[in-house]
């Protein structure tokens, strides 16, 4: 097959059906399989917790596009998340990012200490910072690292971290390294390529596209690694329906044309908000005076769809701010083909409100879909005068 993504990305693991010649695969929804004597199973399936054809179907996508010789699929990005830390041991401790999604560091921080692992906030932009995390001294202070878990670009500050540079400071120390790619999906950035262990995704995101699917998904390189996820995922259980896999191998066909189209109106609206008196600050890695935009073009095809930014007013501005606007909906999650608002002190991220990852209250987080980016531009400047906010 190519290696070009666009054309990788609409074919993989979307083979035309041996028996019928359908272009798109049939949903296999059966729980067991056939064995023709004991022990003697077809392809290798037995039992749908264990393995299912669309599951696998799905698996191989992800590996393909990542880059990867294993994918392995799960039944929500925290599930995911959750099959990553089974590979900690008591007594370890995960570095993670120091802005992050709320329910990642909430799973972390607050279940996982439970069973003897501590969670580390460190700025992962800072390769020195990871370093003084993995240090000699701070692993007699505080034990060993077992996992550095990185966001890029960080959820909801848009921080762009180094991937080579930072996992090169974690293979030193003998840590694994997670890299979330969700933001960025496969189409914007590898991980692995630039030494990340693990890939992880919340398919429910740009994957699926739709905001009618929940999944998540890993992928690695490591055959090691892989043994021990594929058993966690079968002795933990928490995978998708095979119509659910289904949902995100569709999704995955407009992978590309979609991220390019909302990319490109994010960069338009971020630049807008950016010249906009009633903005006070717009975090977004592809404005020109980013500090880490070199990086971001480095590293990443196009800078992403997600915008930040914090308003010259209240608080209650940004409350008021966000329930005016008409095409950007006001709602959780992000990555889907219609644009969604929020604020991620009191909703995504309100799980991390008393703790050292805190975001600003009237911090304003903007998931850009595919509509047009003039009539986007249109409803947030409506937004601002309904919302009574003006010139700070």
């Amino acid at each position: 097959m190519t290696d070009d993504f666009e054309t990788k990305v609409v074919h993989a693991g979307w083979e035309p059906d041996p028996a019928t010649g359908a272009v798109v695969p049939p949903i296999q929804m059966s729980t067991t399989f056939k064995q023709d004597a004991v022990g003697q199973t077809r392809a290798g399936f037995e039992y749908g917790r264990s393995d299912n054809p669309t599951r696998r179907s799905l698996e191989a996508a992800i590996a393909a596009l990542e880059g990867a010789r294993h994918g392995f699929a799960y039944a929500s990005g925290l599930a995911a998340t959750q099959n990553v830390l089974y590979l900690t041991e008591p007594g370890q401790r995960v570095v993670m990012c120091d802005d992050v999604y709320g329910g990642t560091w909430r799973l972390a921080a607050k279940v996982w200490a439970r069973y003897g692992v501590r969670v580390d906030p460190a700025d992962v932009t800072s390769p020195d910072a990871v370093r003084a995390a993995l240090s000699p001294d701070a692993v007699r202070q505080h034990g060993p690292v077992g996992l550095v878990w990185i966001e890029t670009p960080t959820n909801p500050l848009l921080k762009v971290a180094d991937l080579r540079a930072v996992t090169d400071v974690a293979r030193e120390a003998g840590a694994l390294t997670v890299v979330d790619n969700t933001f960025a999906t496969p189409f914007l950035q590898q991980p692995l390529a630039l030494g990340a262990d693990i890939v992880m995704h919340s398919a429910t995101k740009y994957l699926g596209g739709h905001s009618d699917v929940v999944g998540g998904l890993l992928a690695t390189n490591d055959d090691g690694l892989a043994e021990r996820l594929r058993f966690h995922q079968n002795a933990a259980g928490a995978v998708p329906s095979p119509f659910d896999c289904w949902l995100v191998l569709r999704g995955l066909r407009t992978l590309a044309v979609r991220m390019e189209r909302a990319c490109a109106n994010a960069t338009a609206i971020a630049y807008w908000l950016d010249g906009r008196p009633e903005v006070k600050r717009v975090y977004y890695p592809g404005l020109h005076d980013n500090p880490q935009r070199e990086l971001c073009v480095a590293q990443m095809r196009l800078p992403g769809a997600m915008v930040s930014f914090e308003l010259n007013a209240d608080d209650e501005a940004a409350g008021r701010f966000v329930a005016c606007t008409r095409l950007f909906t006001l709602a959780e999650s992000l990555g889907a083909v219609e644009s969604l608002i929020e604020l991620p002190a009191a909703m995504t991220h309100l799980s991390v409100a008393d703790s050292p990852l805190a975001v600003p209250p009237g911090l304003v987080r903007l998931s850009v879909g595919i509509e047009s980016s003039t009539d986007l531009i249109a409803d947030l400047e409506a937004a601002f005068a309904g919302a009574g906010i003006s010139a700070g």
